[in-house]
Parts: C-alpha cells; structure tokens; sequence
C-alpha cells in the first residue's frame, strides 16, 4: 500500500486536565509548542479547542484567532481544523471562529449519546453551522458517532449545503455511542466509499485504549488516522503519554509496519482538496 496517510493531532480537547496528565497543553503557548513537536514527528492536521485559564473550555474567537495565528507561524503548511464541538460552548457560539476562515473545522451532523450526557446537534445548528463554514470556504471534517451522521453527510451534500465531497471521521470508543466494533468499522468504510466515492479519503479515531486500536485499523485500511491527548492521556495502562508526538510517533510506526508513507502537509492539502498554505 503506497498511499499517503494523514495524521491528525487532537491536541487537548476540552476534558483532558493537567490532573490527568501533566503534558496536556492548555495555554495557547503550550498548545503552539505540542502542535509544533507534533507536526515535526509527522502529524499535517492540528484539530484545535481552546481554553480557559482554569482548563475549562473556550469558544472565544480571539483565542482562536491566537491560536490560529501561531500554527501557522510555527508549523508552516499544517492544516489548521478548528472544533464547533458541543462541550466549548451552546448555540451558534459554536461556529463563532469561522469567520477566522481556518483550512477545515469539525461538523457534527447529527445528536448521540456521551459518557453523562446527549451530544445536541439540533438539525437547525447543524445547518447554520454548515452554511457558516460554505460562506467562509472552510472545509468540513464530518465527525460520525453513528451511521446515520454519514447518511446525513451525504444528503447535505446533495443538497448542496456541503460544497466538497465531505471527509468523514469514524469516532468509536465514546461511552454511550458506538464501540470500537470492527465490523462495524469494515462498513463505515463500505458505506462512504458507496456514497462518495471509491477514491473518497476518510479518516478513524478511537478514544482512551481504542485509539492504538483505530490507528492500526484505519492505517492498515487505506485510511487516514487521528491521534493526541484530547482523545487519549495514555501510552498503556500503566504509562502516561509525555507528549502529543508520542502519539504521534505510533501513528508513524504503523504506517512503516504497513509500508504507507507519512503524507506531508502538501499532501494532505492535495487528498483534502484544500487550498495551498498561505
């Protein structure tokens, strides 16, 4: 298999504490360093949360914007994926950034459970969110808790509310929602290449212990794989991850055992279809 495979870094989330592991970066400085160590050991994708001085989470676009604007100094040619996620904020303050015009942000097509919660992705957010991201050219990554998030995915597109052929994320491993469950997995794949494509590129994450396992999956599947402390504090039970590039480098390692080259950030630009770095 010669195909380029994409990693992506989830740098920290909006859960992850420093009680939880000392290496998780909070401040935008420490954020900027761990994306650095990260894109330099391989990863081309920075999926980016912001967050307060006291570790609980941020929509503030100003704090983006900072963000933002340090990626690309710092990381030249790294995509730039800003999360509308649920947990940094309510209502439209979700996609309060893209007017930031950032290469990609994460789009939640459709509602499900989490650990102690329902994840709302109300059907008008949704497609307020979608239209805020065609309007200012960002390119979506749809993050699929279940089945029916890529069914929707590719009605939106259809329909015309997603511009592009959508990139879809399998998300397994989240308490409530879908498990890690191969099977399962195999059909995704089946579903999305029935959809959108034979050729449609797509990517697998996997959170705590499950994100070795979806890395192996997707790598070894022609896929594209995510990776960081947002979704995983660990290198086993026993051992804390020192660093968003530890997890990084396994993603790496893999990609050797199944003769895939690490794709660079010119790369990943060219399978995503994104525009060139500024």
């Amino acid at each position: 298999m010669t195909d380029p495979c994409i990693i992506c870094v989830a740098i920290t989330g909006s859960l992850p504490r420093k009680a939880d592991n000392p290496a998780v970066p909070i401040t935008l400085s420490e954020q900027i360093e761990s994306t650095q160590e990260a894109f330099e050991a391989g990863a081309t994708i920075a999926h980016c949360h912001v967050r307060n001085e006291d570790e609980t989470p941020s929509s503030d676009p100003e704090k983006f914007a900072a963000l933002k604007e340090g990626l690309e100094k710092h990381c030249p040619g790294m995509i730039v994926q800003l999360s509308t996620g649920g947990r940094s904020g309510a209502g439209r303050a979700r996609g309060g950034m893209l007017t930031l015009r950032p290469d990609m942000a994460s789009l939640s097509v459709g509602s499900n459970n989490f650990p102690t919660r329902v994840y709302e992705n109300p059907p008008d957010l949704v497609d307020w969110l979608a239209s805020e991201m065609k309007t200012h050219g960002v390119k979506p990554e749809i993050e699929a808790f279940d089945l029916s998030h890529i069914l929707k995915a590719h009605q939106m597109w259809k329909d015309g509310q997603i511009t592009d052929r959508p990139y879809v994320q399998f998300v397994m491993g989240v308490k409530n929602a879908m498990p890690a469950d191969r099977e399962v997995f195999d059909y995704y794949i089946r579903t999305v290449h029935r959809l959108f494509g034979e050729d449609a590129p797509w990517c697998a994450a996997g959170i705590g212990p499950n994100q070795i396992v979806l890395n192996d999956w997707a790598v070894s599947s022609g896929g594209h794989a995510r990776t960081g402390l947002e979704d995983n504090v660990r290198l086993d039970k026993s051992t804390l991850a020192p660093s968003n590039a530890a997890l990084v480098r396994r993603v790496v390692d893999l990609c050797g055992k199944y003769d895939r080259p690490v794709a660079t950030a010119t790369q990943a630009r060219e399978i995503l279809g994104l525009r060139a770095a500024a």
